[in-house]
């Protein structure tokens, strides 16, 4: 059947399973060229990612971009997509399905949300800049992430990129990531709580992202 060949090819995301997902432009392409480029791909990653995913740190970069997050339980997934009047017939007969089927099927839903962020961001920005074709590279990255140690040294990593590549002197003097979000704790995007209890408090956050 179509959705068997479809979850045969799939590469699982598993919920409540903890991830780091990134991608990059195209070639020499740009993701985004102004600061209205980056809030527009924040506003499509809260409504197709949010509602599925809790994040816990991000850094957008001029060609590629890095979130650290965690799927949502089971049930809480299965009430979103039931919801969903945008699936294709074909999807929404996962609930038909039973076992590891279903749960390949569930993944595969889950997975196709970020080919929505993706795709509707390019469809926006091919509109407004009169280009056609891809933007992203495919597929998207994902690497599970179950140790501590790793946990936290990425978040560091994820915050630190503009840094690295000389675009800030600081993580917090670069406007499109949550580190300076998550020291106000303000932003409704991030679960701050829980990112700085990795750290133990808030100053060990900070300190974890001094500059050598």
């Amino acid at each position: 059947s179509i959705i068997q060949a479809m979850i045969d090819k799939l590469e699982t995301l598993v919920p409540e399973s903890t991830y780091h997902i990134y991608n990059r432009a195209n070639g020499f392409d740009r993701l985004f060229l102004t600061d209205k480029n980056y809030l527009y791909f924040l506003e499509k990653y809260k409504q197709f990612i949010s509602p599925m995913a809790d994040t816990f740190c991000y850094c957008l970069m001029p060609n590629h971009f890095h979130f650290l997050l965690r799927i949502k339980p089971e049930n809480e997934l299965r009430n979103f997509f039931d919801t969903k009047t945008t699936l294709s017939a074909t999807l929404r007969g996962y609930r038909t399905l039973e076992g590891s089927a279903q749960q390949k099927a569930l993944s595969l839903l889950i997975s196709q949300q970020f080919s929505h962020l993706m795709n509707g961001y390019t469809q926006g920005l091919n509109k407004i800049l009169n280009r056609k074709g891809s933007l992203f590279m495919h597929p998207y990255k994902r690497k599970k992430v179950s140790d501590t140690s790793y946990l936290t040294n990425l978040v560091k990593y994820i915050h630190l990129n503009p840094v690295e590549v000389g675009m800030v002197l600081n993580p917090e003097d670069w406007a499109h990531s949550s580190y300076s979000a998550l020291l106000k704790q303000e932003n409704k995007l991030i679960n701050a709580n829980e990112v700085i209890s990795w750290f133990d408090s808030l100053e060990n956050f900070k300190s974890f992202h001094a500059i050598p």
